[in-house]
């Protein structure tokens, strides 16, 4: 009967521990970031064309954290680094694939406990914008940056046990100290570092963006007509996919469903007015960024221009931008294109993929 009691403690310090999340590493895990000795540089501006007035006006990169090539190289291995889940098998680029343009070709991601309840989005030109995710719940890039770690469904992760965590891991201090003066570790400067990361992630190297600079000469006869298409008022695309980021800050209905199981920006504030509701992602890279839609529902282009050539569904509050009438909750548009002309439209929206930046090596896994 001696050993009883050494052997009671042990089973209860085992049931103890199975229940408890672990936040330290298996000090049998060997990874280190691949960086190198002199950092990239992440401060490159936009061209002119990406300066315009009115993407000036949507710029939000705050004063107070401004990109550096320290900052951006500590948010780069964060970005990259599995540790930051739970089960350290998640991380942001689990659901951000630069050769996707940081989407993951899947309609739902995966997560530590399970799938998204919406597809994922792709990232460029974040500094474009103020809000974030589909139903734009997240005010700025530093809060929305930390949003999927905490998720229980993505990461899994508190933010006081992702500060523990970091702080064992040796690769951080070092990167902290170049990016922010010392060692410490804290939850707003993880923040900081992924959202200057984030915003250096910029796209315009694409055949479109040489074509501003030749008249448009390096496009095919199909790239123009589809060219034209987008912009002659026919189909409307450019009255939500605005400027020459393709996007729009705001939320429309973009006429999906008559029943929305998912409201979007409705279900967050509870306007019945925003039911079906989500943003509008720029179009930049759309070649490489399927299936689309907030639900991922279409697979491919073929499918997001038929649906707005042809199915779109009646709703109260479907956008203006897709009424005949011009006024929200009007009867939907038949925009009635050709098979060539859709063809076309879909050889546009083709020369918008920034190969540049889908192949940069400072936007690449460290790890690898």
């Amino acid at each position: 009967m001696k050993f009883a009691f050494p052997i009671l403690v042990l089973l209860i310090l085992s049931s103890c521990k199975s229940d408890k999340p672990e936040l330290l590493l298996d000090e049998s895990e060997e990874k280190h970031p691949n960086l190198p000795a002199e950092y990239y540089d992440y401060t490159t501006p936009f061209p002119a064309h990406l300066q315009s007035g009115a993407l000036q006006f949507f710029d939000s990169e705050p004063a107070s954290n401004p990109i550096t090539n320290e900052g951006a190289t500590l948010g780069r291995v964060l970005f990259y680094d599995t540790y930051l889940s739970i089960d350290n098998t998640v991380a942001c680029a689990s659901c951000h694939k630069q050769e996707l343009a940081f989407t993951d070709g899947k309609q739902f991601s995966d997560g530590v406990n399970g799938v998204t309840a919406r597809n994922s989005m792709a990232i460029c030109n974040l500094n474009f914008g103020f809000r974030f995710f589909w139903d734009l719940r997240a005010l700025g890039l530093e809060q929305q940056v930390l949003m999927p770690i905490q998720d229980q469904i993505e990461m899994g992760m508190t933010l006081p046990a992702l500060e523990a965590k970091l702080d064992t891991i040796p690769y951080y201090g070092e990167l902290f100290e170049a990016a922010f003066g010392d060692s410490e570790i804290t939850s707003e400067r993880i923040s900081r570092a992924l959202a200057q990361f984030v915003r250096s992630i910029k796209s315009y190297r694409s055949k479109y963006d040489q074509g501003l600079a030749n008249n448009f000469s390096n496009f095919s006869a199909s790239e123009l007509n589809g060219k034209t298409l987008f912009y002659n008022g026919q189909t409307r695309c450019n009255q939500c996919h605005m400027t020459e980021n393709f996007f729009s800050p705001g939320t429309f209905n973009n006429g999906l469903d008559t029943l929305y199981a998912d409201g979007g920006q409705g279900d967050l504030n509870g306007d019945p007015t925003r039911n079906g509701w989500f943003k509008t992602v720029t179009l930049r890279n759309i070649e490489l960024t399927g299936p689309y839609m907030h639900d991922g529902r279409f697979r491919s282009l073929e499918e997001v221009i038929e649906h707005y050539a042809e199915d779109l569904k009646a709703h109260p509050y479907i956008g203006d931008q897709l009424t005949t009438n011009g006024e929200i909750g009007g009867p939907p548009l038949d925009i009635n294109l050709t098979p060539q002309e859709k063809q076309d439209l879909i050889a546009f929206l083709k020369t918008l993929t920034d190969w540049g930046m889908i192949t940069d090596v400072k936007f690449s896994d460290p790890f690898k």
